[in-house]
């Protein structure tokens, strides 16, 4: 499907499975629990890594994509530091939660726009991203990273530091 030993390839990868790993991760945020601290921490790497690797492409200017990488990098940064800096503690769970669940957004944004620039049947559907159907795609992604955030903020019990 994708070769690895492309910059591509090695990118398309590194995304799929930090989305893969996420996925758990808020889901466990949204029960009031932590995930492992491995799986957290695998998660938080490669979704770095998924979002530095947009930046080795070439280019040209500032484009949408630079402006998604470099928010998801601050906002993983932020996440970091939450997690292993502030430890969770009073206010900064919430400011992990939240942080956790955008880097998942950000992962899951980008591929849904992936999927609309490369898949034929969605390209056919939205060839430069402003029609509908792309928008209501994204709507959804949005809505449901937002209802999943909330939830995930609000779910409190069993959330202690590893």
């Amino acid at each position: 499907m994708f070769d690895p030993t492309t910059l591509t390839g090695l990118h398309t990868w590194i995304s799929i499975l930090a989305i893969v790993i996420g996925i758990p991760v808020v889901l466990a945020l949204m029960r009031g629990e932590r995930a492992g601290a491995g799986l957290t921490a695998a998660f938080l790497a490669l979704a770095f890594l998924a979002s530095s690797t947009g930046f080795l492409f070439p280019f040209f200017g500032v484009k949408p994509s630079h402006v998604v990488g470099g928010i998801a990098l601050v906002v993983l940064a932020v996440a970091a530091y939450a997690l292993y800096g502030a430890g969770l503690v009073g206010l900064w769970r919430a400011v992990y939660v939240g942080s956790a669940v955008a880097s998942l957004y950000f992962l899951v944004f980008v591929a849904v726009a992936q999927a609309f620039a490369k898949v034929p049947a969605f390209a056919a559907l939205a060839p430069t991203q402003s029609e509908p159907p792309f928008a209501i795609a994204q709507g959804i992604v949005l809505l449901a990273f937002v209802l999943a955030g909330v939830r995930a903020v609000r779910a409190r019990p069993g959330m202690v530091p590893a």
